[in-house]
């Protein structure tokens, strides 16, 4: 059909969290090595428009919320380019005029070495 398979969407989410991380000064590396993991307990997507082979995407990632235990992400897969080409709704209706292909949202857990449930660390905590 010439478009990404659906179940593609969710890795570039996890590229788009572990950078958001980076950003932050962190690696998900680093996290695992002091015993901080993060499960995913939630996900949704909504297909707005189909990514195509070979599209340029960016995948916008944001903290929405959470709790002392949780996180909650939002993103926007926005299109960058097209056949090599900046998108340009005018020449192809197929691309959206605000260019945001999908929007998502995932929550994530924090749990221990053990699977088990824990704090989020401080610096990460919602509101800090």
């Amino acid at each position: 059909m010439g478009v990404a398979h659906h179940a593609s969407y969710l890795p570039w989410m996890e590229l788009g969290r572990t950078d958001l991380l980076r950003r932050a000064g962190k690696t998900y590396k680093s996290l695992e090595e002091s015993g901080v993991f993060f499960v995913i307990t939630k996900v949704e997507v909504r297909y707005l428009r189909p990514i195509r082979y070979d599209d340029v995407v960016e995948v916008r990632t944001r903290i929405v919320g959470g709790s002392r235990v949780k996180l909650r992400h939002e993103y926007e897969l926005a299109l960058v380019e097209r056949d090599g080409h900046p998108p340009n709704h005018d020449a192809d209706p197929s691309v959206p005029k605000n260019g945001v292909l999908a929007v998502a949202g995932t929550e994530l857990a924090c749990v221990g070495s053990d699977g088990k449930i824990q704090p989020l660390p401080e610096w990460l905590a919602p509101g800090e």
